[in-house]
């Protein structure tokens, strides 16, 4: 059982074959890409694929389990890392406030998708994707292990670890599947949706044998539960190597090539150790007061100026024409939009984990289950919903919802679940826990909402970005999520302090008012996209 903290502070203080497209960029998205394509059929079962994987090409069993193990890790861990930072120092946790807590966790799972953004780099210029994922996996597991160790700074030093190896493996895992198809087609988008059935049982394993070991044994275990699982994954994706054949080989370039790339690597990752140095050190000397707090809401206002600036920048200079600038200004629409979801569907690591910790009875048959196994609720959602909204989307062909409206019914859908978590929070308290199926109906409509928000806008951006800016396009939009998962961390550290009816209902309410918006202007917008559906 976890303990509660009792007010304690921190203590001791296009296609993968041609790089740089859609699939080498792709994050942590936990979901089948059921974009508006021909062979969506493929996605009508998703158990029945995993049957039928000998009909596919031998790699894509190794990279499979290679994303399995590495979801696991990572959903595994960050199922128990809200609950750890808030408990009592006399119970192994950090006795960290809410806010302090939401920050480290807001702050990790957006650095988590911009190191995507070099990792990709590192691999389509240096190492190639094959050794840059076994980097990564190897780095993500000294992260778990480090903070297995029960210290403070071991514990930051993991999670740093973690970002840069998560950033490493990620985009390239999903670019290896890619190459395995160089003839496209059907074929492969059936093994993409094996593949991301690996996404989804990770997911779903994850907070389970994590969650189990860390709240009902030691916290730390449960971290090197993870470390232990990512261990798996590099041994199997050694073994299982020679199948990939050239998938993710090196990129061919000279030594000079390479030794020119190297010295910019070596200058950014410079640059970056003198700011993060300097910014301590101004910390340490008392000239600026650097809190978590205040650190995550720096970030934000940097992912946004910089996407202010990257966007205004393309428009004024990009040299494009009228009809690729109008595409554009589709992009930022979904781009904000994209953030407002994110910014509340990623809460289920911050405030409605704190919310199944504190104030969900859950005692199930005279027993009490650790609260982080509500984070299997989603994936279990993805695995068992997923095929019937491929077939939704076939069976409508030409009278499918336009992008926007896509769009909006995702954000309703969020909207519908924190309004179930406000009417919820009305009658939750410490002597008076609500049942488990508020959080249940709450993330079944999350789950409906992400499913028709998620990979609309993958595919949207892939179709509406300039071909000579596709790549580019993708990093952007995946800095929205990174927004979205900040912002959640900075929402879930108000879960003490502020009314949950009141914090739910806004978020409800901000997620209602942006898909009637996006309703009330999908009739101009359309114009803006042309042919594009």
């Amino acid at each position: 059982m976890v303990k509660r903290r009792e007010g304690q502070e921190e203590g001791n203080t296009n296609n993968r074959p041609q790089r740089g497209q859609l699939q080498g960029v792709g994050i942590h998205n936990r979901i089948p890409m059921c974009q508006t394509t021909p062979s969506l059929h493929l996605l009508v079962n998703s158990f029945t694929t995993l049957f039928i994987m000998f009909g596919h090409p031998k790699g894509l069993k190794t990279l499979f389990f290679t994303e399995l193990w590495e979801r696991l890790s990572y959903y595994g861990m960050r199922a128990i890392l809200v609950l750890f930072l808030v408990d009592a120092i006399q119970t192994g946790g950090f006795g960290m406030t809410d806010e302090k807590a939401g920050a480290v966790y807001g702050l990790y799972t957006a650095f988590v998708y911009l190191a995507a953004l070099p990792g990709g780099w590192i691999a389509d210029r240096l190492l190639g994707m094959r050794r840059t994922v076994f980097i990564g996996g190897c780095i993500i597991a000294c992260g778990h292990f480090s903070m297995a160790i029960p210290m403070v700074a071991t514990f930051y030093l993991g999670l740093f670890l973690i970002v840069i190896g998560t950033g490493l493996l990620k985009p390239n895992v999903s670019a290896m599947v890619g190459e395995l198809y160089p003839e496209g087609g059907a074929r492969r988008d059936a093994g993409f949706s094996i593949y991301y059935m690996g996404i989804n049982m990770g997911a779903l394993i994850g907070p389970l044998i994590c969650g189990y070991f860390g709240e009902k044994i030691n916290w730390h275990l449960g971290f090197s539960a993870a470390g232990i699982g990512m261990v798996f994954g590099l041994i199997q994706y050694r073994l299982g190597a020679a199948n990939l054949g050239d998938a993710g080989s090196p990129p061919d370039i000279s030594n000079e090539e390479r030794s020119e790339l190297m010295k910019r690597l070596c200058y950014g990752v410079l640059t970056l150790g003198i700011i993060l140095v300097g910014g301590f050190t101004m910390h340490r000397l008392g000239w600026v007061n650097l809190t978590l707090e205040r650190l995550a809401g720096g970030t934000g206002f940097f992912i946004v100026a910089l996407a202010f600036l990257y966007f205004s920048y393309v428009l004024t200079f990009g040299k494009l024409n009228s009809e690729e600038k109008k595409k554009i200004g589709v992009i930022i629409i979904l781009f904000f939009s994209s953030a407002i979801f994110w910014a509340g569907f990623e809460q289920a690591g911050s405030s409605m984990n704190l919310f199944a910790d504190q104030l969900t009875d859950l005692n199930v048959f005279g027993r009490e289950m650790p609260a982080s196994w509500f984070q299997s609720i989603n994936p279990m959602f993805i695995i068992l919903l997923a095929p019937f909204f491929g077939a939704m989307w076939v069976n409508l062909a030409t009278r499918q919802p336009s992008i926007l409206v896509k769009f909006a019914m995702g954000l309703g859908l969020l909207s519908v679940g924190f309004f179930i978590m406000a009417w919820a929070s009305v009658y939750a308290s410490e002597t008076n826990k609500v049942s488990p199926m508020w959080l249940i109906s709450c993330y079944f409509f999350q789950t409906t909402g992400e499913l028709c928000l998620s990979p609309v806008g993958l595919s949207s951006v892939t179709k509406l970005a300039p071909k000579a800016l596709v790549g580019q396009m993708m990093g952007v939009w995946f800095m929205a999520t990174a927004l979205g998962n900040l912002i959640a961390g900075i929402l879930g550290g108000q879960f003490s302090s502020f009314p949950l009816p009141k914090l739910f209902g806004a978020v409800a309410c901000v997620a209602l008012a942006a898909g009637i918006l996006l309703v009330i202007i999908d009739r101009p917008v359309k114009k803006l996209t042309g042919d594009i559906k």
